[in-house]
């Protein structure tokens, strides 16, 4: 699925790029300076009401809509995650993960133009998704594919025809161009969610989950109102050992509820040890466990089960 949280993969003796275009359709107008640039790396780019290309490349794209940046939207609107989905969402699955996810629907105009744009601006702005901020600049990850290898995090310019932003004096460093757009807080915040975009691809492409599970990840990465139900109204704080002072937070804070909503969803797709279980739990899960296999294999002892006579 071109445009959406596009990955490609590019493999090398001991690296594997995992690129994660936060945004948009590319047009055949559209150049990636094949550079790759660091947080030092210098350039030259303002984008403001003067400039003549103002707002040109807030229409015919496809942005797709991470947790955190649905969140900021829809608390801006006054909205929960299912009413701005219906109004202002698309639900799209990724080509690579083959996961649900969230991507802004453009109006039905001759130009597709963003529900959000005006000929005076953004009317999101202090809200606008993350690919908006970092335009136009991209970001990839190469990940060193031995265990011990880690994440090597670089950049990317990507220049449209139209945009005469280049044209403007100011000049930036590209650390300096993510702070000042407010990207960092972004980043930091979908990180946990990214994790498992990349760990579902790695579990296998082209291999994809029964509807039950997809379903799962869509509704507990961007219905947090689904997510704290099923925190407070199941058996999960029976389960799992949540601190007073994290439950505390996740009571009061949005953010920290997502958070934690990454982490159920590392340990439940995937096995992950990243929730603690509460003491006794997993001795309850061994005893009902055995109780079943009794039921199925009788008395038989252990280690005897498909044993031929």
């Amino acid at each position: 699925m071109k445009g959406n949280i596009a990955m490609s993969k590019k493999k090398s003796n001991d690296v594997e790029a995992e690129d994660f275009d936060f945004a948009v359709s590319k047009g055949k107008s559209d150049k990636v300076v094949p550079v790759k640039l660091t947080k030092d790396s210098r350039f030259k780019f303002r984008c403001h009401p003067k400039v003549r290309c103002f707002t040109a490349c807030c229409s015919n794209v496809n942005i797709a809509l991470p947790p955190y940046d649905l969140l900021r939207l829809r608390r801006r609107l006054g909205l929960t995650a299912d009413e701005f989905i219906k109004q202002y969402g698309d639900i799209q699955v990724l080509d690579k993960t083959l996961l649900p996810v969230v991507t802004l629907r453009m109006r039905e105009d001759e130009k597709k133009s963003c529900p959000f744009v005006t000929p005076e601006g953004c009317t999101v702005y202090e809200d606008r998704p993350n690919i908006c901020r970092y335009y136009p600049v991209g970001m990839a990850t190469l990940r060193k594919l031995d265990a011990a290898g880690g994440k090597d995090e670089f950049y990317f310019m990507t220049k449209e025809d139209h945009c005469k932003g280049f044209e403007e004096d100011h000049q930036w460093t590209i650390g300096e161009w993510r702070a000042d757009q407010g990207a960092d807080l972004y980043d930091e915040m979908n990180r946990g969610w990214m994790e498992i975009l990349i760990k579902k691809k790695s579990h296998g492409q082209g291999k994809e989950f029964p509807d039950i599970k997809n379903e799962m990840f869509f509704k507990m990465s961007f219905d947090l109102d689904y997510f704290r139900a099923f925190v407070y109204n199941s058996t999960f704080l029976e389960i799992y050992d949540i601190p007073a002072e994290r439950l505390e937070k996740i009571g009061n804070d949005d953010t920290e509820l997502m958070k934690l909503s990454f982490e159920w969803l590392r340990q439940a797709m995937f096995a992950e040890q990243t929730l603690t279980f509460k003491e006794g739990v997993l001795d309850k899960r061994k005893e009902r466990s055995d109780a079943t296999m009794r039921k199925v294999y009788g008395n038989k002892p252990k280690g005897q089960i498909g044993d031929i006579d």
